[in-house]
């Protein structure tokens, strides 16, 4: 990846140019680019508002930006402080968040059951699990990382073994939530996120040393070095803050809550503060993060899977904050492009599965060609299995429940798997019937 062009600053233009702000505020310049916050080394290249250089058009944006400027109580190496310059359209999405994601499942219909609300929790656990471990390296695919999740089975590689790791961490942040955050439990979610997963097994858990030598280089180019974290003898200093800044109470200045878990997200990626396993880490923090403010959704959606599609704009982002003072606002804005992507996916996939659903039950009417073929206890059972995909039906169960004989609801469930509506498998001695996993497709052919 080629590195930006470090932006320049406001002194640096009005040492050069001597021109006031007045003049520059006489032309209205917003702090965003046709509603991208965008960073100098593609502003450089678009044409600039009549009567100005690029150089001023770029000096009126950081104006524009410097107007809606607040610190954030993170520092970068030299020590300075972080800031954020949220905008009207960064507002806007932060209002949505607010408004209406966290409503996004409840208002669809889908999780009106517990069990169903448990198969799209263990759908976005499983995605995020493969994505993000994907993002580092993981090769794994998708058919097989479902299939080592969904069924328990133990990881037979290291790719495998990222997954799993990754999966087990999702799992434990709502217990995690309900306490602060220290360093120990950072060096914990490191050591259960890289267990039996680094070549160094010593290192899992345990911050770099200066003989480590770690620095960020460009995957594609190893020659490139896009960053070089601060030293390992600051990391336990640096840490702290951030864990001071995760556990804060506006009590003061109000910071929105996505912002703040944004900024933790960021911080642990720019401090590196281990060998490997870094963005696993960050992302962990981030969803900790998210629960902790009460942003539940954030359990039901895979911020992994929208950076792995665009991995690049990721890598920017860091480097646009780096290379424009300290600005935090790049990464900001790419995140809650990136969350927002993630909610309106799993809108995409609710809505998706209600039509299913509707369509899979309008097929199983007593009066339709397939609910002719079907008896009332058959219906009934895949009308269940259709709200409920995780559900288990045994004969015995089947008979109780529609008072039957055990050669009857035998029949009733055996027909079902004839059909390919049900899978018949083996608990203990015990038959077991689960739903067939594209059972809406099956039922309407």
């Amino acid at each position: 990846m080629k590195l930006p062009v470090k932006a320049p600053q406001l002194n640096d233009f009005f040492e050069k140019s001597g021109a006031g702000v007045a003049a520059l505020l006489r032309h209205g310049i917003g702090p965003e680019v046709n509603g991208v916050y965008d960073h100098w080394d593609h502003v450089r290249h678009l044409t600039p508002p009549a009567a100005l250089s690029a150089e001023s058009w770029w000096a009126g944006i950081k104006l524009a930006r410097a107007g809606l400027e607040r610190r954030v109580a993170l520092v970068d190496k030299a020590g300075l402080p972080f800031t954020v310059s949220l905008t009207s359209n960064m507002q806007r999405q932060l209002h949505f968040l607010d408004r209406e994601a966290a409503g996004a499942i409840q208002a669809s219909g889908l999780v009106d059951e517990d069990t169903t609300r448990k198969h799209y929790l263990m759908r976005s656990l499983i995605e995020e699990a493969m994505t993000s471990s994907q993002l580092e390296g993981a090769s794994t695919t998708r058919q097989i990382a479902k299939e080592m999740l969904s069924t328990g089975r133990a990881p037979r590689d290291r790719s495998e073994r990222m997954i799993h790791n990754n999966y087990a961490m999702m799992q434990s942040l709502r217990r995690r939530q309900a306490h602060p955050l220290t360093i120990d439990s950072i060096l914990e979610i490191h050591r259960e996120l890289m267990d039996d997963a680094m070549d160094d097994p010593s290192q899992a858990g345990r911050l770099r040393s200066a003989e480590d030598n770690v620095v960020v280089q460009d995957r594609l180019d190893p020659e490139v070095v896009l960053h070089v974290p601060p030293r390992a003898a600051e990391l336990p200093q640096r840490l702290q803050a951030l864990c001071d800044f995760a556990n804060a109470k506006d009590e003061g200045e109000f910071l929105h809550p996505i912002v703040r878990a944004i900024a933790i997200h960021f911080q642990i990626g720019y401090d590196h503060p281990f060998c490997d396993g870094n963005g696993r880490t960050a992302r962990a923090l981030f969803y900790w993060s998210m629960l902790r403010s009460g942003y539940w959704l954030s359990e039901y959606i895979s911020i992994s899977s929208v950076l792995k599609k665009a991995p690049a704009p990721y890598i920017r982002a860091y480097l646009y904050t780096e290379s424009d003072g300290t600005d935090l606002t790049y990464f900001v804005a790419h995140q809650l492009n990136v969350i927002i992507d993630a909610v309106e996916g799993l809108r995409g996939y609710l809505a998706r599965k209600g039509r299913e659903r509707s369509q899979a039950e309008t097929l199983l009417r007593p009066g339709s060609p397939l609910g002719a073929q079907l008896n009332h206890r058959q219906r009934a059972l895949l009308l269940h299995a259709i709200r409920n995909p995780e559900s288990a039906y045994e004969i015995a169960g089947h008979q109780a429940a529609h008072r039957v004989t055990y050669p009857t609801a035998r029949a009733d469930l055996l027909g079902l798997v004839k059909l390919g509506l049900l899978d018949q498998g083996r608990s203990g001695k015990a038959f077991v019937f689960t739903p067939a996993q594209d059972m809406s497709k099956r039922l309407k052919r």
